[in-house]
C-alpha cells in the first residue's frame, strides 16, 4: 500500500449486525497493521442540509435521525475496542448518500470494509448497489465481510489470477494479506471452452491449452515468492467457469480476492461477473482490488 492510502481502516456502518461484524473484521485487520480504524455512516440529516431541502422535515427529526447514526457508530466502536484494546477509533457522521460518501473515504484509506447486507443509511448491502458502487469505484481495496470469516492461521486466502493487469493487483493485496495473517496463499487460474466453437472443438489441442494456462498462472506468480518467502503457494488450474469456482474454494478459505476488471473509460463503473458472484455467494469475506492509477 502507498503511503496515501495508509491511513486508517475506513468500516461503512449502519446500526445493522452485518456492520458489526465488518467493524470486528476491521479492528483485526487494523491492528495488524498498526492502523487506526474509522467508522462512518452517512445520512441526508447531517448538519448543512438546508431545511427546506429536507425530507418529512419536523421538530426533532434530523436531530433524531443524528442520534441513531451516533448511536450504530458508538456500537461499533465499542466492538472495535473490545476486538482490538488500545488500537485508535475514529467515528464521524457523514452528509450525504453512502456510495458517494464511502467513494470519498477510499481516496485515502487503507481499505474500505463493508457488512453483507445493511439497513438505514447502507440499505442493499447484499450485492445492492451501494456494494457494487463502492467495490467498483473505490480508490482502495473494499472488502465485504461475508460468510464465515474463520479463524486465521491454516486457512487459504484464495485469489483469483486471470493475467491481467488487473489480477497483478490482487496478487499484491493477497500475498500481503498472507504473510500478515501467516497463512497459506493458493492463487486460482480458471480457464474455459465455453467461447470455444463446438464445430471446432475436435480440432482443438486440448493439452497445448492446459499448459498454456499453466503458464499464464506461472507467469504471473513468478517474483512474488522472493518478495514474500514466509508464504506458502499453493497453485490451481482449472477447465471451467470461473465465478463458480472461486465461489466454491471459498468454502473453507479465510478470505477471497479478486480484481474488478474495470475497463476503459468507464473504468471502474462496473464490476466483472466473478467479483460480483463472489460478493453475492462467497462463502468467506470477499476482497476487490483495482488496478492502481498509472
Amino acid at each position: 500500500m502507498n503511503a496515501r492510502q495508509a491511513r486508517a481502516v475506513v468500516v461503512g456502518v449502519d446500526g445493522s449486525a452485518a456492520a458489526l461484524d465488518a467493524a470486528r473484521w476491521a479492528a483485526t485487520a487494523a491492528r495488524s497493521r498498526g492502523l487506526p480504524v474509522r467508522l462512518v455512516t452517512a445520512t441526508h440529516w447531517a448538519v448543512g442540509t438546508p431545511a427546506e431541502r429536507r425530507p418529512n422535515s419536523g421538530p426533532g427529526l434530523r436531530e433524531a435521525v443524528i442520534e441513531t447514526a451516533e448511536d450504530a457508530l458508538a456500537r461499533a466502536a465499542a466492538e472495535v475496542r473490545r476486538v482490538a484494546p488500545g488500537n485508535e477509533v475514529r467515528t464521524e457522521v457523514v452528509s450525504g448518500p453512502p456510495t458517494p460518501a464511502l467513494l470519498v473515504e477510499s481516496r485515502d484509506a487503507a481499505m474500505i470494509v463493508l457488512g453483507c447486507r445493511g439497513l438505514g443509511g447502507f440499505d442493499g448491502l447484499l450485492a445492492g448497489s451501494v456494494t457494487i458502487g463502492v467495490a467498483a469505484s473505490a480508490e482502495c481495496p473494499v472488502v465485504v465481510v461475508r460468510g464465515i470469516a474463520g479463524p486465521p492461521g491454516r486457512l487459504p486466502v484464495v485469489v483469483g489470477v486471470d493475467g491481467s493487469t488487473c489480477s497483478e493487483a490482487a496478487l499484491a493485496f493477497a500475498f500481503a494479506e498472507a504473510s500478515i495473517r501467516r497463512a497459506p496463499l493458493l492463487a486460482v487460474h480458471v480457464w474455459s471452452d465455453a467461447m470455444i466453437d463446438p464445430i471446432a472443438a475436435h480440432a482443438i489441442d486440448w493439452a497445448a491449452l492446459a499448459l498454456e494456462a499453466q503458464e499464464v498462472l506461472a507467469e504471473r506468480l513468478a517474483g512474488w515468492g522472493e518478495k514474500y518467502p514466509d508464504v506458502e503457494v499453493g497453485r490451481r488450474v482449472v477447465r471451467d467457469n470461473a465465478a463458480s469456482t472461486l465461489v466454491e474454494m471459498s468454502v473453507g478459505a479465510q478470505l477471497a480476492v479478486v480484481g474488478s476488471h474495470g475497463r476503459g473509460p468507464l473504468r471502474g463503473a462496473l464490476l466483472g461477473s466473478v467479483s460480483q458472484a463472489l460478493l453475492r455467494h462467497s462463502s468467506c469475506p470477499v476482497a476487490v482490488v483495482r488496478e492502481e492509477e498509472s
